[in-house]
């Protein structure tokens, strides 16, 4: 076993903020170091800091799945903070993984988790600190390997240029046939070029190198194609077809400080039936799959064990929908109690049994119910295909009120396709009649001090890649600023204006996301001028910088508008068309008709309504079509 050797000296660990983000040795984190079956070293990184990159689940998958494996050895590496990043400049400090202290350079693969656009300078700090060429061209042949997967690479265009190759889909599928196939060109000594090529043919693996764009006069797309012939046209999503027997990690690394989720995270299905139509991960991880009960409750009763976590979380993105979670969630309120376990239900529909699982975990006095009605009017609630009426929200806030919560925080989208003023003033109006049903519903006796409070906040609508959305154009910035001052005018005409608190997000940060998530290759070089200009970290608002980025867009010679305000034609040809998601582009043009004339879709339980990702067989696909042959 080599000896373990910080790549930071206790002085420089002394003049940064958390010097824990960077010494590694966590529990259960891997160290294979002096394991000759090492053949290949593959770095995972998340493009964000520490507490940040250790909260996501993906990575931790990954990386147990990887180290599951003899011959390869998985760590982990985190943007450095801005402290740290000065002086490992300044002192010429190499990027290093956590778990041997290594320099990054001297890896095969440099893995990089795509979550958020916001993050796509922090890609470049990466590959500049670890001594890489930023661009994927540059590199020789002794350099790693620079993948990329995660939902942004749905549309990974605007950063390709820095990619070697990109992984579509879930990674559980091809990383092994993947590395074989590295380590096979490894030992015959065959070039970077021969290896991407052949890796271009695994299905889900994109190679941007290998593809090439042609445009027409008004910067629109005319074509997208392989430069060689062998290489297909299409690239298709990967897809985890029974998620129940498939990796999860039993034991999760632990780390040494507070990290954004500092508990044991039980992943119970995969996908939504619901359809929202902003929402792309809604259609990305289309069908739904979800994990057998049995094996929820082995996993957490094991993961806790394994961790020393004091708290488990539920993650879906819709878990009121998850076919077995009164089974799951009462199994865990009566384990975890035994062990004064904390449990936390995101994703929950507000209704009589998720008020009395909630009564049990959470102590009401603290607590606060979440409801996302994301626009304030049901005609707007329609267009969006939400499926939530204003009488159920307003049964639903009745219930919590009689069963002791005082305090609601409402979610909203402003800039939403079709939107009008009265669906503006809507999200005040929602907000009164929800304080309303408090004084209707508690008897004067039983209202606590501070009475009820309404937090009612918006973001600002961004159309994304694969869903019926992406046709819409963006509101420009100074008309989200306009709606949000119209809704904070609207609350204080409100009788229970006293109740309501109203804020909202940043408009700056909305433009440029929107930018960076429709943006086309052409955006490799704006994104490369701001970083040069000093952006990083700019997910984080008080390090963002609109005016660099406008710059650096005048400086290329492209227009904001383009990417984000302007109509576009069913007919246009997008940068990430060439990808196949799992959705038809028919079923997402139905649903954007189906919105601009204000009705609703069912969901997948109810009905199918053809999306395309039945032709995977598995999951609510398969069920429902089973459950009505049985009727």
């Amino acid at each position: 076993m080599k000896e373990y050797k910080l790549a930071l000296s206790d002085e420089v660990l002394m003049q940064v903020e958390k010097p824990a983000r960077y010494i590694g040795n966590e529990v259960n984190s891997v160290n294979k170091a002096g394991d000759e079956r090492v053949a290949i070293r593959f770095a995972m990184c998340f493009p964000d800091v520490y507490e940040i990159g250790m909260s996501h689940l993906g990575i931790q998958i990954l990386y147990d799945m990887l180290n599951g494996w003899e011959d390869v050895w998985c760590e982990r590496v985190y943007s450095p903070w801005l402290d740290l990043d000065r002086i490992m400049r300044k002192e010429h400090i190499p990027l290093f993984g956590l778990e041997s202290q290594d320099p990054i350079k001297d890896f095969d693969f440099l893995g990089i988790t795509l979550q958020y656009e916001m993050c796509y300078t922090n890609i470049l700090q990466l590959l500049e600190l670890a001594g890489l060429p930023l661009y994927a061209t540059e590199r020789t042949a002794e350099q790693p390997i620079v993948i990329g997967g995660g939902p942004c690479s749905y549309n990974p265009e605007p950063i390709a240029d820095f990619f070697d190759l990109f992984y579509i889909g879930e990674g559980e599928t091809r990383y092994r046939e993947l590395l074989d196939l590295y380590k096979a060109h490894k030992e015959k000594g065959l070039d970077r070029d021969a290896f991407l090529r052949e890796a271009a043919s695994i299905p889900g693996m994109y190679v941007p190198k290998f593809y090439r764009t042609e445009y027409k006069d008004d910067g629109t797309i005319a074509s997208f194609s392989p430069v060689y012939e062998e290489l297909p046209k299409t690239i298709s999503k990967e897809m985890v077809k029974d998620v129940s027997n498939t990796y999860y990690p039993m034991k999760p690394v632990v780390p040494f400080i507070k990290v954004t989720q500092d508990r044991v995270v039980l992943e119970i299905q995969r996908g939504c039936i619901r359809g929202c139509r902003f929402c792309q991960a809604g259609q990305l991880y289309r069908p739904v799959r979800e994990r057998d009960v049995e094996v929820m409750k082995r996993y957490a009763m094991e993961m806790l064990k394994n961790t020393g976590h004091e708290e488990i979380s539920l993650s879906s993105l819709s878990s009121s929908d998850y076919t077995d979670l009164k089974e799951l969630v009462y199994f865990l309120i009566e384990e975890c109690k035994k062990r004064s376990i904390n449990i936390s239900l995101p994703s929950l529909r507000i209704d009589a049994f998720s008020l009395d699982v909630m009564s049990k975990v959470q102590d009401i006095k603290k607590s606060s119910l979440t409801f996302a009605p994301e626009a304030g009017s049901q005609r707007l609630r329609d267009v969006i295909n939400k499926g939530l009426s204003e009488e159920t929200i307003l049964k639903g806030s009745a219930l919590a009120f009689q069963g002791g919560w005082s305090r609601v925080k409402l979610y909203f989208m402003l800039g939403l396709p079709t939107e009008t003023e009265e669906d503006i003033r809507g999200i005040a109006d929602l907000s009164n009649k929800i304080a309303a049903t408090y004084f209707e519903v508690v008897p004067k006796e039983e209202r606590k001090n501070g009475s009820v409070q309404i937090v009612a906040s918006s973001s600002f609508f961004i159309p994304k890649p694969f869903t019926p959305f992406q046709w819409s154009p963006m509101n420009t910035r100074e008309e989200f600023i306009d709606k949000a001052q119209t809704v904070k005018k609207a609350v204080r005409e409100q009788i229970n204006q006293k109740r309501i608190k109203y804020n909202w997000h940043e408009a700056d940060v909305s433009m440029i996301e929107g930018l960076l998530a429709r943006g086309d290759r052409k955006l490799s070089k704006v994104i490369e001028k701001v970083y040069r200009k000093g952006a990083l970290f700019e997910s984080w608002s008080e390090h963002f910088h609109y005016d660099l980025w406008l710059e650096a867009l005048k400086e290329c010679g492209l227009s904001l508008d383009f990417y984000t305000t302007r109509e576009r034609s069913l007919e246009e040809i997008f940068p990430w068309d060439f990808l196949d998601c799992g959705v038809t582009k028919a079923f997402l043009i139905r649903e954007w008709k189906q919105a601009l004339e204000e009705k609703e879709s069912p969901n997948c339980k109810q009905k199918c309504l053809g999306c395309g990702a039945a032709r995977y067989g598995v999951g609510v696909c398969v069920e429902e079509k089973a459950a009505k042959a049985a009727e």
